[in-house]
């Protein structure tokens, strides 16, 4: 784990939020300010990409504009281990490589949603490439880590095998494996390493795989595989994200304001939720209900309905929700469990969901209900 120093600002005075977001421009002076209000904040992909030239230079233009304001915010630049995409300037030196990524047996690269490359990370300079960019990114003051995407991509064994064969899948991933390894010595400790890494469809939840991590962003909470059932997964995951939150690994808790689909992992039936909730008002509250049942120091909550933010995309985009100001207070202990129902104390709220019925209930003890 990274040093405290260099770890975000946590409270349990309110809920502890994250951000993760991207916009292709630059972002308004309003929307700086209020970006600033995170302590945790990851920039993705395309961010300031057509105003800039590139993800990197847009990615240092937000961060920089937001650490006028609030110098504490961990700015985190975003970078996929295995699926290319188009706005980075370090692709230039991508294409000199040979063999830099998968192909089926026809020679088609296009392999991710049948219309993006995915990197082999089989071939040593690539694993170099990937690197050298980390660590150029990370050199920047305004960048105070790195969030890596795509791990549950390049540790499925069946994701790709179809078209690149069972070897060559085992290698991608061996290849995953040590880039993970080398990631902090080459960007230093004293940057934070974010990962896209607990998922229930792993033997252990993905914590098997998160020592490299200073935490977790959770994705598909709700989005069962394996022939578990919507409420098994919950809970394999709620566990999961206990564990590594009491151990002390930063958790980005994420849900949406829809279910999560990814049928390109995928092809067989889930049971993600399809459960119409009476209003928006009662999806929040139960993903937020799912967040306080997990949260523990340096957790953090997003609510978001997508996190491209261009022309209005969004509709909660810096949109004023109450709860979020609402008195929380410190946890009185860990939650307690019976079947599917948990149950949480808070100095200032009482928590209770119910993961088989999709119900939830936050009594704030302060503001009258």
């Amino acid at each position: 784990m990274s040093a405290a120093a260099q770890l975000p600002d946590f409270s349990w005075d309110t809920v502890s939020r994250y951000m993760h977001v991207r916009k292709a421009t630059a972002f308004s002076p309003e929307e700086v300010e209020y970006l600033a209000t995170f302590p945790l904040i990851t920039f993705e992909k395309t961010t300031g990409a057509r105003e800039f030239g590139g993800t990197e230079a847009g990615t240092v233009q937000a961060a920089k504009a937001i650490k006028a304001l609030n110098p504490h915010t961990k700015i985190l630049y975003y970078r996929n281990i295995l699926v290319h995409y188009s706005t980075y300037l370090a692709n230039a030196q991508l294409a000199k490589i040979p063999g830099a990524f998968l192909a089926d047996e026809k020679g088609n690269q296009k392999l991710v949603r049948k219309s993006v490359r995915a990197y082999d990370l089989s071939n040593p300079a690539v694993q170099s490439w990937w690197l050298t960019h980390a660590k150029q990114a990370c050199r920047s003051p305004y960048i105070d880590g790195i969030f890596v995407d795509g791990n549950i991509k390049a540790l499925e064994p069946s994701y790709l095998l179809g078209y690149v064969g069972k070897a060559k899948k085992q290698a991608v991933t061996e290849g995953y494996h040590r880039i993970m390894k080398q990631l902090r010595a080459e960007i230093g400790s004293e940057s934070l390493i974010l990962a896209n890494i607990i998922r229930a469809r792993f033997d252990n939840a993905g914590l098997e795989y998160i020592e490299p991590f200073d935490g977790s962003y959770t994705e598909g909470f709700e989005h069962a595989v394996a022939g578990m059932s919507r409420e098994d997964y919950i809970a394999k995951g709620i566990a999961a994200v206990q564990s590594a939150a009491r151990s002390g690994k930063i958790i980005a808790f994420t849900m949406t304001k829809g279910s999560y689909t990814d049928t390109d992992m995928d092809m067989e039936p889930s049971q993600s939720s399809s459960k119409e909730f009476a209003s928006p008002v009662n999806r929040f509250t139960y993903a937020l209900a799912l967040f306080l049942i997990c949260a523990e120091r340096h957790s953090y909550f997003m609510f978001n309905d997508g996190y491209g933010v261009d022309n209005g995309r969004s509709m909660i985009w810096m949109k004023d929700i109450p709860e979020y100001r609402y008195p929380l207070g410190a946890p009185k202990g860990e939650a307690t469990q019976e079947g599917y129902v948990y149950q949480r104390e808070f100095q200032h709220a009482s928590v209770m969901v119910d993961i088989k019925r999709e119900t939830a209930e936050i009594i704030w003890k302060q503001v009258k209900q």
